[in-house]
């Protein structure tokens, strides 16, 4: 019995009500306006294990595709409820679309207070404590805006600080993709402490990190007062084709089998 069914947007659309247009929070672009890694950092990049995401990002989501499996996932089974069963995004699905291990350390991405933050910035993108405290002041919070790490990326760059400017890469890519949130701008200064030791980041098991951030953004849009989708857009889209052909291809056989095609 799925208990929170009263909340789900389904149950609005049984009864006949009217949701607003489902909006999807994407960053492909913001990738693809950065582009990739100066040469010089390419080999710290690499070496993390985050790449992958570079050159796989969609710049628009399709809105029909995602608004109907939105309609159709359940937070209480983690899965899409299909006219032929359950399906869902699996650890093999991030580990063959992504590319990014599944299987490493898990990182505790704890809530950080604003000063703890600020400090972070200071030690490692090498920015000034006034131009921190001002940023974090901008966001309301432990967040620093998109447009902002792209700027202190280009800086440091030119600085020839290469290992900051490896950091101020990673941090626009995770915040554009495994953990795009719905301000559509901000990015939460936490996972800098993932990469603090750019030797070590690769030890993650990114792919569960980035199918637990999509669940909850799953869990959250397909609630009835939720008006937005966020999370790495991309993930589900890309996943979603061969969902709809393994649903075509049950509907099928359970119709009386698949079709023999024409010689």
């Amino acid at each position: 019995m799925l208990t929170a069914y009263a909340d789900h947007v389904a149950c609005s659309v049984w009864t006949g009500e009217e949701r607003p247009e489902l909006k999807l929070s994407s960053h492909g672009r913001k990738v693809h306006s950065l582009g990739r890694p100066v040469p010089t950092i390419e080999g710290l990049i690499a070496g993390t294990g985050l790449s992958p995401l570079i050159a796989c990002s969609v710049d628009t989501g399709d809105w029909g595709l995602l608004s109907a499996f939105v309609e159709r996932w359940h937070r209480e089974t983690s899965s899409f409820h299909l006219p032929v069963g359950e399906l869902t995004i699996t650890l093999d699905d991030v580990s063959s679309l992504l590319h990014l291990p599944v299987i490493g350390d898990f990182h505790a991405f704890e809530p950080l207070h604003v000063d703890v933050a600020v400090q972070m910035l200071v030690d490692l993108l090498m920015v000034s404590p006034e131009s921190a405290r001002a940023e974090t002041v901008q966001c309301r919070g432990s967040y620093v805006r998109l447009q902002w790490v792209r700027d202190i990326y280009q800086r440091r760059c030119q600085a020839g600080h290469w290992t900051a400017a490896a950091r101020a890469y990673l941090i626009h890519l995770l915040g554009c993709t495994l953990f795009a949130n719905k301000s559509a701008i901000n990015v939460h200064v936490v996972y800098l402490e993932a990469i603090r030791d750019l030797s070590k980041t690769d030890r993650y098991a990114w792919g569960v990190a980035a199918l637990v951030h999509m669940y909850d953004q799953l869990n959250d849009a397909s609630m009835s007062h939720s008006r937005q989708l966020s999370g790495y857009i991309t993930l589900l889209q890309l996943r979603s084709p061969p969902l709809i052909r393994t649903t075509t291809r049950l509907l099928r056989v359970r119709a009386g089998g698949l079709r023999r095609r024409r010689p």
